[in-house]
C-alpha cells in the first residue's frame, strides 16, 4: 500500500516536472516580455511626463496623466505575459474582475470621482489662477490652490474654506483679478432742493485725483431716481487691480471722503432720511384735528 502511494507520488512529481520544462520557454518569453513592457512604461512615461511639462504647467496633473500611462503600458504587458504562458482563463477573470471592481468603485465613489474629474477640467481650463480672488458659490476669496479634489480659498476674514471641485464648475463663478482692473461704485444721495448739474461737477472734479484711479478710464456719473428724501446717483471709476481687495476698499474709501468734503465746500446737500407719521384714522389730517374734542 506504502509503495503504491509512493509510485502515484513520484509518477505526479514527475509529471509536474516534465510540464514545467514545457513551459520553461513560454515562462521565459512571459518574463522577457514583462521586462520589455516595463522597459517601455518607463520609456513613455517620462517622455509624457517631458511632453506636459511643456504644455501644462499643473503638476498634478501631469503626474496624473503619466502614472495612467505608465499603468496602462503595464497593464498591456500583464495581460499579454498571462496570454504567453495560456492562462487565458486567468486573463478573462482578471479582466471580468476589473471591470466588477471598477464598477462598485464608480458606485461608492461617485463625488469623489465627479470631484476628481472636476479637478481636472478646472485645471485644463484654469478660469483662475493661485492668488486671484474670486467669488463662487457663497464664498469669496483669495485662491491658496487647487488639488484634484477640491479649491482651497482664504476668504478676507483668514479662514481657509475647501470648496469641492464640483461645486466649483457647476456654479457661476466671478474672478475679480483676470482682468486687471476693477470698477469702483459709489452711491450717493443729494437734495431735492439742489442743482443736479452742479452736484454731477463737483462729485466728478471730487474723484478726479483720487490715488491709484486709472486715468485712461474717465469718472462716470448716472443720477438712477427719486429717493424718499434724495436724488440719487452711481458715481463710477476705474482702477488697476489685481489680487489686493485692500486697494479697492480704500479707493472706495477716499471717494466717499472727497465727495463728502467737496459737498460741504459747495453747499451742496446730503439729506437725512424723512419720514412723516400719520396717526389720523383717515389719513391727510393733522394730529391736532384728529384729537379735536
Amino acid at each position: 500500500m506504502l509503495n503504491g502511494t509512493a509510485q502515484d507520488l513520484l509518477v505526479k512529481l514527475r509529471s509536474w516536472v516534465e510540464g514545467a520544462v514545457l513551459m520553461l520557454p513560454n515562462l521565459a518569453a512571459a518574463v522577457l516580455t514583462l521586462v520589455g513592457f516595463w522597459i517601455l512604461a518607463r520609456i513613455l512615461s517620462g517622455l509624457t511626463a517631458r511632453v506636459l511639462r511643456r504644455a501644462t504647467p499643473y503638476e498634478e496633473i501631469n503626474r496624473l496623466l503619466t502614472n495612467l500611462v505608465w499603468t496602462a503600458v503595464m497593464a498591456t504587458g500583464l495581460f499579454v505575459s498571462l496570454g504567453i504562458l495560456q492562462l487565458d482563463k486567468t486573463v478573462t477573470s482578471l479582466v471580468t474582475g476589473a471591470g466588477i471592481l471598477t464598477l462598485i468603485a464608480g458606485l461608492a465613489f461617485q463625488d469623489l470621482a465627479s470631484n476628481f474629474i472636476a479637478g481636472i477640467l478646472l485645471q485644463l481650463r484654469h478660469p483662475f489662477r493661485t492668488g486671484h480672488l474670486v467669488k463662487t458659490t457663497e464664498f469669496y476669496g483669495t485662491v491658496e490652490h487647487i488639488n484634484l479634489r477640491a479649491t482651497v480659498l482664504r476668504t478676507l476674514t483668514g479662514q481657509l474654506v475647501y470648496v469641492p471641485n464640483k461645486d466649483v464648475f457647476q456654479s457661476p463663478l466671478q474672478n475679480f483679478s483676470a482682468y486687471g482692473h476693477r470698477r469702483v461704485d459709489v452711491s450717493v444721495g443729494v437734495s431735492y432742493g439742489d442743482d443736479l448739474e452742479k452736484a454731477q461737477r463737483v462729485a466728478m472734479q471730487a474723484v478726479d485725483d483720487v490715488p491709484g484711479r486709472d486715468r485712461e478710464r474717465p469718472v462716470e456719473l448716472f443720477y438712477e431716481g427719486f429717493g424718499d428724501s434724495s436724488i440719487n446717483f452711481t458715481l463710477r471709476f476705474w482702477i488697476p487691480f489685481e489680487n489686493r481687495e485692500p486697494d479697492y476698499l480704500a479707493a472706495r474709501s477716499e471717494a466717499v471722503k472727497r465727495i463728502k468734503r467737496a459737498f460741504d465746500a459747495e453747499g451742496v446737500t446730503i439729506p437725512f432720511p424723512i419720514r412723516t407719521l400719520d396717526f389720523s384714522t383717515v389719513g391727510g389730517r393733522r394730529l391736532s384735528e384728529e384729537w379735536r374734542p
